[in-house]
């Protein structure tokens, strides 16, 4: 890893804060809209939009302590065997997580040691705190993604199904949509960043072009999918099934590449179900080995799931078609589609900030690395 790739600067501290304001906002917009369908008396769409925020925050507390604890563990980590993480007994960050602030204490460690680092001065205590940062950085990262794809893409399929079934929508809807959406799109961009930096040998994403690309990759694809998903369960409920078959594919996937990225069993079961989750609405590199054929066929499937959507829809319902959203919903999956994987062609082929070696990525395998520190890199573990 370059050095220059390591330093907390500013910006990345600004853009921490900026991460935990959009963290929550979106939760907060989605609590309001849930007690706006209590006080509708839309019992079962508030049921259901809690169901997500609790989802996602009961993982994301989970494997916040779980992670604390391993890193109490860790002998280079922790060569002292201290009892306590940040100051912090097991006692109390189990407390903590049970209340569900473990996130909200991470953000804190992160922000203080940050300011700390990046505005007063390079310090050797600061210097030796950076590498720590850039785990605390990582370990976010890797909770927010996870909560994106538990809580924030759930929940706009779910508001959109709303909106498509039901005509029925609002100003509070409209905003748990939107920043659902913005959070997808911060947690997708910051998790790739995050993961270039932690790489030994890796060159960062660059800001700009490229990573303008490669959202757009994963938003477009992801929002056509999302899109398709909705237009399916207008269509019958028994889409449901369906989805879970495709989270089941994933978790099968996942068990027969043999993750190792948790220190117990429990923990590994959880995240292939999560990844599981994930693979549901984008492709994930659950491993570091090549992935161009698994990634081809992934986007392939979905190209026939984004085709069939509108046009079971058409030939099933025929009155939809004079229907205001049906050219528009149209139009957004194809396009969305078409653009999202114009941007993957793109990115990959000329954006890509490769090293002087291969570099693990969604389309690269992984190259002889050293062992160091950051858990994200596990992600990648042949």
């Amino acid at each position: 890893m370059h050095p220059s790739d390591s330093r907390y600067t500013k910006l990345r501290w600004l853009l921490t804060v900026s991460s935990l304001i959009l963290y929550v906002v979106d939760i907060g917009t989605d609590v309001a809209l849930a007690l706006r369908y209590i006080r509708d008396q839309r019992l079962l769409r508030a049921a259901l939009t809690l169901t997500f925020v609790l989802c996602g925050l009961v993982v994301t507390q989970f494997f916040s302590l779980a992670w604390y604890r391993d890193d109490m563990n860790n002998v280079l980590l922790n060569p002292e065997g201290e009892a306590a993480a940040w100051g912090m007994s097991t006692a109390g960050l189990v407390g903590l997580h049970l209340f569900g602030t473990g996130i909200f204490a991470r953000y804190f460690h992160l922000l203080k040691s940050g300011y700390r680092e990046v505005w007063c001065g390079n310090s050797e205590e600061a210097q030796r705190e950076a590498h720590r940062l850039l785990g605390l950085e990582t370990d976010l990262s890797m909770l927010k993604l996870f909560e994106a794809f538990l809580e924030s893409v759930p929940q706009l399929l779910l508001q959109l199904y709303v909106r498509l079934e039901y005509d029925d929508g609002s100003v509070m809807q409209c905003m748990s949509m939107a920043f659902s959406f913005f959070n997808i799109a911060w947690s997708l961009v910051d998790y790739q960043r995050c993961l270039r930096r932690s790489l030994p040998s890796a060159r960062e994403m660059r800001s700009g072009t490229p990573t303008v690309v490669y959202a757009a990759y994963k938003l477009c694809t992801i929002t056509s999918l999302v899109l398709s998903y909705g237009v399916l369960l207008t269509l019958s409920e028994y889409t449901t099934v369906g989805l879970a078959l495709v989270w089941l594919l994933g978790v099968v996937w996942a068990n027969l590449l043999q993750t190792s990225f948790c220190s117990s069993r429990i923990q590994e079961a959880l995240y292939r179900a999560v990844v599981g989750v994930i693979l549901t609405f984008t492709f994930f590199n659950v491993k570091g080995q090549g992935t161009k054929v698994a990634m081809s066929v992934y986007y392939a499937f979905f190209s026939l799931v984004n085709a069939a959507a509108p046009l079971l829809l058409w030939l099933l319902r025929p009155e939809t078609a004079a229907a205001a959203y049906f050219w528009p919903v149209t139009c957004a999956i194809v396009g969305g589609a078409a653009l999202g994987l114009v941007c993957l062609v793109v990115y990959y082929a000329l954006l890509h900030p490769r090293g002087q070696w291969r570099e693990a990525d969604e389309l690269d395998g992984l190259g002889e690395e050293p062992e160091t520190q950051v858990r994200i890199e596990l992600f990648l573990m042949p």
